[in-house]
């Protein structure tokens, strides 16, 4: 099966992206032939499903749980569904392990997807890998859903509520996973199942307070039975009252891209002005972004000089608007803008480093990560930085307060520091570069045979 967002499963023909863009809100009051559409009956979500116990999975099971829904996840994973039901975190993750404690009475996990059937609803959450051209796979999704979808008809279910939580391409759900699932359970989306589209906004290492705290809650819905139903479990859920946005279903796939998007492009821009700033000697970068912030219009988060943004979401999705605007004719100068300075960032963070070690220096990278409280290093400026030194010859030594060789298995080409307390005292090397602001790395002081480099003001 072509996983790839162009394909419609179970089509002859082919789907281009343009054909999924037009903003069809949720499905008409009537069909085609003027008869009137039945509305599904999904008035309360009081059980729920979670497929793909992964970083996000778990902690959307684990909370749902925890704030008094009866949950099953869903894994194809037997370790991550046996450490659910001993009751451990089967992710690193903080707060996880507490919200499964918290929860355990009403969170059990299976690796047999026809158990969701009994739930009212089903969150999907499996990768959705970028594919070359910056577009997402659908792969991982349409191998979760489609079990499901199948054990729903084969029980004779009705009303049965589909949410996708991974990110789409805009009109994947429109013009690919929707026609699966009607396909799949003989049925009409927004008459006998329900659809929503419901993305979180959450950071790696805070994910819990994100996902029960969270700034916007977007749902994008077949029919408004279904977003009703599910705005009402976000109600009960979160410990805050956040804004609840409900829209059609591509309204919300480029709201999610979009969002991310933005916030890309003011990391980069207050990298090209960090930039700018290092050529002026008098020039201090943060006392420009401190005033910048002080303004309204603009406002303080992520407006601070650092290095590269990355991270599993914000360089996808940035990208992911850029594709999205090609197929439908147009251009992103910004979205194309922001990775064009996000990876002179990159580059001229190892030709500074460069300029600054000595021949046959040993150079310590310190921070892998691409964000303090998580081990994820994919696309880091730390990891990045510690490659291209070793390419040029020069002798690596990493260190992060997360990321290891077992949990990033990008590091094993590295030498590791391995007792902190030991370095920052005595380092040994003849530069260290802070890549990642983890605030112990203020401890750090230059010494009369090591300088210590960072951009972040720590």
């Amino acid at each position: 099966m072509d996983a790839h967002v162009r394909t419609v499963p179970g089509s002859a023909g082919k789907w281009s992206p343009a054909q999924g863009a037009g903003d069809t809100g949720p499905r008409p009051e009537q069909h085609d032939d003027g008869t009137p559409r039945r509305a599904p009956h999904i008035t309360s979500i009081k059980t729920t499903s979670v497929c793909g116990l992964g970083k996000l999975g778990s902690c959307i099971a684990a909370t749902l749980a925890a704030r008094g829904f009866e949950v099953v996840g869903v894994d194809i994973d037997p370790q991550k569904v046996g450490k659910i039901n001993e009751g451990l975190a089967p992710v690193d993750e903080p707060l996880l392990a507490e919200a499964i404690q918290t929860g355990r009475s009403r969170l059990r996990a299976t690796i047999d997807a026809r158990e969701a059937v009994a739930t009212d609803a089903t969150f999907f959450i499996p990768p959705s890998p970028s594919l070359p051209d910056g577009s997402f796979s659908n792969e991982f999704l349409l191998k979760a859903m489609q079990p499901v979808a199948r054990a729903v008809k084969e029980a004779g279910k009705k009303n049965h509520l589909f949410v996708c939580s991974s990110t789409t391409t805009p009109g994947a759900m429109d013009a690919v996973l929707i026609p699966m699932l009607e396909r799949e359970l003989g049925g009409v989306c927004g008459e006998d199942f329900g659809v929503c589209y419901n993305p979180e906004f959450i950071a790696l290492g805070d994910v819990i307070n994100g996902l029960l705290d969270p700034d916007l809650v977007l749902i994008g819905e077949s029919d408004p039975e279904s977003g009703a139903a599910l705005e009402e479990l976000y109600r009960k859920f979160n410990r805050n009252s956040p804004r609840i946005a409900r829209m059609s279903i591509i309204s919300a796939e480029l709201t999610k891209i979009s969002l991310n998007s933005y916030i890309t492009m003011k990391i980069s821009f207050t990298n090209q002005l960090r930039m700018i700033a290092a050529r002026h000697k008098l020039a201090d970068i943060h006392a420009i972004l401190d005033a910048l912030g002080n303004d309204s219009r603009i406002g303080k988060k992520y407006l601070r000089a650092g290095l590269s943004y990355g991270g599993p979401c914000f360089p996808r999705d940035n990208r992911l608007l850029a594709y999205t605007a090609r197929q439908v004719g147009l251009e992103a100068p910004l979205a194309e803008a922001s990775d064009r300075v996000n990876e002179r960032t990159k580059q001229e963070l190892v030709e500074t480093v460069d300029e600054m070690a000595q021949p046959g220096d040993t150079v310590a990278v310190l921070g892998v990560t691409y964000k303090p409280n998580t081990y994820i290093t994919e696309e880091a400026a730390g990891l990045f930085l510690a490659q291209q030194l070793k390419r040029r010859g020069y002798r690596v030594l990493v260190h992060d307060f997360a990321a290891t060789p077992v949990n990033s298995p990008s590091l094993h080409e590295f030498e590791q520091i391995s007792d902190w307390e030991e370095f920052k005292t005595n380092p040994g090397v003849g530069l260290a570069v802070i890549c990642c602001p983890w605030p112990q790395y203020r401890e750090l002081a230059a010494t009369a045979g090591t300088r210590v480099f960072t951009p972040w003001h720590l």
